[in-house]
């Protein structure tokens, strides 16, 4: 009898915040030489070990545009299992305070109505939240 030890799979915990202005929700794109490059996501992040999700959420918006988010409501948690591991996305709506987004380590940030968003290529783990604005991805 042949015994395959397995490897647990990597489980990464993120959080993205779908940013809300006039309407219209704040898409990021993933830049060059990261993991899942060129693809479109909610900005964000890894929950470090002492963070909750929306402290991740936070520090992350802070770090990533050089602005200061409203964590409101979580939208949904999902997940997908990557080659290099499994991804826990869990996304808030978000409302800016302070500060205009800037790009940081995304190669384009853009506004989009809802109903344009299933046209834009997304990680595999974010098209869930889409039911939350009645869209189909």
């Amino acid at each position: 009898m042949n015994d395959v030890a397995h490897t647990p799979r990597k489980v990464i915990n993120v959080v993205g915040a779908a940013i809300v202005r006039n309407g219209k929700v704040l898409c990021a794109r993933r830049g060059e030489g990261r993991s899942l490059a060129g693809y479109w996501e909610f900005p964000g992040g890894k929950i470090e070990a002492h963070e909750t999700a929306r402290e991740a959420l936070h520090r992350e918006i802070e770090e990533e545009l050089l602005c200061e988010v409203e964590v409101a409501d979580e939208v949904c948690t999902s997940s997908y299992d990557y080659d290099f591991g499994t991804v826990i996305l869990t996304t808030f709506v978000c409302h800016l305070i302070s500060g205009t987004p800037r790009l940081t380590e995304h190669r384009e940030i853009r506004w989009a109505l809802p109903a344009d968003m299933p046209g834009l290529d997304w990680a595999h783990v974010t098209p869930p939240y889409m039911d939350y604005w009645g869209v189909t991805a």
